[in-house]
């Protein structure tokens, strides 16, 4: 067993599982309370990594909504914090869409006004192709 899936089974039995039994809708862990709790020596950012991997907060349908402490955040101190999700948000389907697939379709108008794509392409290529005035030395 790796010393992410000693964190992470760790977390689960203490923190998580009884913060959903209970109903909380957000649980708190700190850093330096795993570290100690599973009695490890310097292995404190090997704790915050786990806690923060997409892999845990996936498998166990997790939402980082905070993450205080000191600028590497891996720390003793570093508190994370997470949105337990319900289970209908656990099964919807994360939907990411893309920054450039939301702007599919936002020239159509404006080249639609330049006679299409095509002809405005060919327009620019023209301008570009045209002889440049010679400067006189």
């Amino acid at each position: 067993m790796t010393q992410s899936d000693q964190v992470i089974q760790y977390v689960l039995r203490s923190y998580i599982e009884p913060a959903k039994r209970r109903g909380d809708s957000a649980v708190s862990i700190k850093a330096g309370d795993v570290h100690k709790a599973l009695q490890w020596n310097n292995r404190v950012p090997s704790v915050c990594q786990a806690l923060s991997s997409k892999r845990f907060l996936e498998q166990n349908h997790l939402t980082l909504i905070e993450k205080q402490g000191p600028p590497s955040g891996l720390s003793t101190t570093t508190v994370f914090t997470y949105r337990l999700q319900t289970p209908e948000e656990s099964t919807k389907p994360v939907k990411k869409a893309s920054l450039l697939l939301s702007l599919q379709g936002a020239g159509r108008d404006l080249f639609k006004k330049l006679g299409g794509g095509e002809a405005f392409l060919q327009e620019e290529r023209r301008s570009w192709n045209t002889e440049l005035p010679r400067r006189k030395a």
